[in-house]
């Protein structure tokens, strides 16, 4: 399927049937989350890769009961950088350079920007500023999984401190955002399996200037 029909296959799934999602799927969407686009180039955030049935039982609860949690494949915890700190953005420069094999040297002003940028800011709106990165990768984490022909559900409603703290993620520096399951449908169970995708018209959702 190309990307238009794996979109309007894909919807968000609420019942799924505990089948293993193969590893080279797995790979590739995670592949794509790598690539998705972020402010800066910075990627301020972590995904935890659950697979293992004890660790997501233990997310359960913080994940209000949801079934999709146990009954999925494979669960992604998107967690923003807590604050971001001069040592982040040391490291992102150094990569950087090594990658494009130039001197550091000629990203000194970028780095200044960068950092002047930082530090301007309280840690809260860093961490608000990294949470809008997220979104960019959950959203392309979402269309590649369609494009394997893997059911996915997009999860925001779940106790982000209780969740941090069955997964320790105050010690990593992070604070959990949103919640990606990735697994397949349960056509029997599901009520929402062929429902018709509800969206606005392009002409209301568009302006054309």
């Amino acid at each position: 399927m190309n990307l238009i029909q794996s979109l309007e296959w894909r919807y968000a799934t609420k019942k799924m049937n505990g089948q293993h999602v193969s590893d080279e799927k797995i790979k590739s969407i995670l592949h794509a989350i790598q690539l998705a686009p972020s402010s800066m180039g910075l990627q301020p955030y972590t995904i935890l890769v659950v697979s293992d049935p004890e660790w997501k039982q233990k997310i359960l609860p913080a994940a209000n009961n949801q079934s999709q949690i146990t009954d999925c494949s494979h669960l992604l915890v998107f967690a923003a950088w807590d604050n971001i700190s001069n040592e982040q953005v040391d490291e992102f420069i150094s990569r950087t350079a090594k990658t494009r094999g130039i001197d550091e040297a000629m990203m000194i002003d970028f780095k200044n920007y960068l950092l002047s940028i930082i530090q301007n800011n309280s840690p809260e709106q860093n961490f608000q500023w990294a949470t809008k990165q997220v979104y960019l990768a959950l959203g392309i984490g979402i269309a590649a999984a369609a494009s394997e022909q893997v059911d996915s559900t997009p999860m925001e409603g779940f106790n982000p401190a209780a969740l941090d703290e069955v997964l320790g993620l105050h010690a990593m520096g992070l604070k959990s955002v949103a919640l990606l399951t990735l697994g397949y449908r349960d056509a029997e169970k599901d009520w929402l399996v062929n429902m018709k995708k509800v969206r606005r018209d392009a002409d209301t959702l568009f302006i054309h200037k």
